[in-house]
């Protein structure tokens, strides 16, 4: 049985699809694509895939991560391209690769996201920024299954910055031209419970009455293992690519074809 892990995004409107939305749009893709799947046992198979760690609703991300288990052998890349093919614009695969290491799971550690606030002057996000950076402790509330939970947001967020405009992921396109725009990059630690960017919101809220007029456009850029000694997020792919190079097998006999 062969694995393939790839990476996907979440682009324009479609960063408000939820997660049960993109399965049943992979699913779709995998049968146009006449993908091998290997399939559960019981009553009601379904096709063998994991996700890892999917963006909420509503964020749009460049690095969300999935797994398939194959019944036959695929070449990464010709798959990667026909799912890519098989999905709507802005649900795009980016990146395959053959699992060679264990524990895709446990590499996803953290997270780079980029929060557009549009109408909140650079200055007043940068002041919040060095509050929120300042503070020990930043105590936020929100609404779980049992109640109101309070917690502390100030402990996961590992580097907390204002960014100019020109160092952004968003395009000049997406950001009005007439009025303030404030861009903050977050690296947070996957911690229990999980700090989500608009908990960080609520904190800077919290600790500089820090209030955007409209809701925050959220982009996860990246995730995988933290490196607390330069502080960034490394590929999660990485592992198995090296692996690759350093135990190379022959081409897969089988080659996907591609979808009617």
């Amino acid at each position: 049985m062969q694995r393939i892990r790839l990476r996907y995004t979440k682009r324009g409107r479609l960063r408000f699809t939820s997660h049960r939305d993109f399965q049943r749009a992979f699913e779709r893709a995998l049968r146009r694509a006449e993908v091998p799947m290997a399939y559960s046992a019981g009553f009601t198979p379904h096709p063998k895939v994991s996700y890892a760690n999917a963006a909420p609703t509503g964020t749009g991300s460049e690095a969300e991560y999935l797994e398939i288990a194959l019944t036959a052998p695929r070449d990464p890349e010709q798959l990667r391209a026909l799912l890519d093919e098989s999905l709507p614009t802005g649900l795009d695969i980016t990146d395959a690769v053959e699992a060679r290491t264990s524990g895709l799971a446990d590499r996803l550690t953290a997270s780079v996201w980029e929060l557009r606030l549009d109408g909140v002057p650079v200055e007043e996000a940068r002041r919040a920024a060095d509050a929120f950076n300042a503070a020990e402790t930043v105590e936020v509330q929100r609404l779980a299954k049992n109640g109101v939970r309070t917690f502390d947001a100030r402990a996961a967020v590992a580097s907390l910055e204002v960014r100019d405009l020109t160092e952004t992921h968003s395009s000049q396109a997406d950001r009005p031209t007439d009025q303030p725009c404030a861009i903050l990059r977050l690296v947070v630690r996957h911690v229990t419970p999980a700090v989500r960017p608009d908990d960080v919101l609520s904190g800077l809220r919290a600790v500089a009455d820090l209030a955007p007029p409209v809701p925050a456009a959220v982009t996860r850029l990246a995730q995988g293992l933290f490196d607390e000694e330069t502080g960034t997020v490394t590929d999660p792919l990485a592992p198995d690519r090296e692996a690759a190079e350093a135990h190379p097998t022959a081409e897969p006999t089988a080659t996907a074809t591609a979808p009617a």
